[in-house]
């Protein structure tokens, strides 16, 4: 009888979903601690919200008879209550702020960075869980607010180290697209769908062509897989008028704001958007944002549907090359907007607020492409290598006496037989050097170091017997009491 073999688990990631290793972990510490220096210092405070809500608190999403609609992660608890994991970070802090408005000092200024999750089809770039990081002013209703928020993206990408002219803070209103969406008799709550599917249409204009937007519009497009997304059902002559109205203009804000009100009567409420926006182009151009920099642009809508008011998104304008030869842009890096009714379903009285979102992990994707972020690899820790076996104990307290003063050190604990393997550990764990210490260096009260890093350029550069016996110099002794000043000297040698 033939044994059969032990069927054995299929070690995969689930769709959508990615793995993250030292290195990029190290760069969105990096990327994010800038990000949290800026936002402090326009006054904002953190604060967590857990990564699972009821599902009717999203607000997006609400339960239907069977389960919650597409789009979010749910499941049902003990008490048949629908849990969803988090889809944004915008939802989640009206939830808080409902929860805690007596306790805190209005307008609330905070900033929150987590992972959301999306329950949508994952493709190139596009992932099911990935890091966001917002900051919001609940509390006021003034154009100043929204202002304020745009010049910290703006900030915030300089910050990062990307030059004026390689970004742009769009802005938006979404009462300017309501009311267009008036004028051409689909207002009413009647047809709150169709106008869903409008604003996620127009969304698509900084990625489609006005003729593939105009099909999103009308009869549905299908893209180059053959997936087919239904249009928003309007007719020719309806598209053409929203898509006129919501096109890029050229010249500054004033001309751009100019080019928006036109010539003919406009409705009260896109007369309305067009105010605040144009309270917000003066607010930013005397603090010295200039449109280079801060840019009213009908095309932006956003696509979330609880948005009130303006509605802003920051664009990079670089082009680069993938790694194949392709052109590269990275296009929308974040995006907010006000949202006024948020906040305000779970309390009597109106709530106004209005925030910003950075996209982490595709403005973490664009950085490096552009050698802004994760450009040095990152040092690994010292390693202590076991020579004698039976001073295990000898070797550890070297471990400690680096570590008590602050220097990243760990003892390698594989097998000591060949010590060849414990080089070519600390080699794959990027040590700046190892600390050895064999018998007799033991009876004269020294400890070997080599720089590996220094021993690297050696070897690179060798090309005699005799060069090989000079570069031996990245290896040498001290006295094992001054163990953590030599350490210390390497590291600063290679900071």
């Amino acid at each position: 009888m033939s044994k059969q073999k032990p069927t054995r688990l299929k070690a995969r990631a689930p769709r959508g979903f990615a793995d993250r290793g030292p290195a990029e972990i190290a760069a969105t510490r990096e990327m994010t601690e800038t990000i949290r220096r800026v936002y402090e210092l326009y006054g904002y405070e953190p604060v967590e919200t857990p990564a699972i809500e009821y599902t009717d608190a999203l607000g997006k999403f609400l339960p239907d008879q069977d389960r919650p609609n597409e789009g979010v992660f749910s499941f049902q608890d003990d008490d048949e209550q629908w849990l969803s994991l988090r889809y944004d970070l915008t939802a989640p802090l009206a939830r808080y702020v409902a929860e805690n408005y007596q306790h805190l000092a209005l307008p609330y200024r905070s900033y929150r960075a987590g992972y959301v999750f999306r329950n949508e089809k994952p493709g190139p770039g596009r992932f099911r869980q990935f890091m966001q990081f917002d900051a919001d002013t609940v509390g006021s209703g003034s154009p100043a607010a929204d202002a304020e928020i745009c010049m910290m993206a703006a900030d915030t990408l300089e910050a990062l180290g990307i030059p004026r002219g390689d970004y742009v803070i769009k802005v938006n209103n979404r009462k300017v697209l309501d009311g267009v969406m008036e004028e051409i008799g689909i207002g009413g709550n009647e047809n709150a769908g169709v106008r869903l599917a409008v604003m996620r249409s127009i969304d698509k204009l900084d990625k489609f062509s006005e003729a593939d937007v105009a099909l999103l519009l009308t009869t549905g497009r299908k893209d180059e897989s053959g997936d087919f997304t239904k249009g928003a059902g309007l007719s020719a002559e309806q598209a053409a008028e929203i898509i006129s109205k919501v096109r890029r203009y050229e010249g500054s804000n004033t001309d751009v704001l100019a080019a928006i009100r036109g010539t003919g009567e406009a409705s009260a409420r896109r007369s309305e958007g067009i105010d605040e926006l144009t309270e917000i182009a003066k607010i930013v151009e005397g603090a010295g944002y200039g449109n280079d920099r801060i840019r009213i642009d009908p095309s932006v809508v956003r696509g979330l549907e609880y948005y009130t008011g303006p509605v802003f998104e920051a664009e990079l304008l670089i082009e680069t090359k993938d790694e194949k030869g392709r052109p590269v842009r990275f296009g929308s890096v974040g995006g907010g907007g006000r949202y006024d009714g948020l906040v305000s379903r779970f309390r009597p009285e109106p709530v106004p607020a209005t925030g910003f979102s950075i996209g982490v992990s595709r403005l973490q994707a664009a950085l490096t492409m552009i050698g802004k972020l994760g450009a040095e690899k990152t040092l690994g820790p010292v390693v202590v290598t076991i020579f004698d076996r039976d001073r295990i104990a000898d070797y550890q307290r070297m471990v400690q006496a680096l570590r008590g003063a602050g220097i990243r050190a760990e003892l390698y604990l594989g097998n000591p037989k060949n010590f060849g393997n414990q080089m070519k550990y600390a080699d794959k764990r990027n040590a700046p050097c190892v600390v050895i210490q064999g018998g007799d260096e033991k009876a004269r009260g020294e400890v070997q170091i080599k720089d590996l890093i220094e021993g690297a350029k050696a070897a690179a550069a060798i090309t005699s017997h005799e060069e090989y016996r000079e570069a031996r110099s990245a290896q040498f002794a001290v006295p094992e009491d001054k163990l953590v000043e030599a350490v210390r000297e390497v590291l600063a040698r290679h900071s």
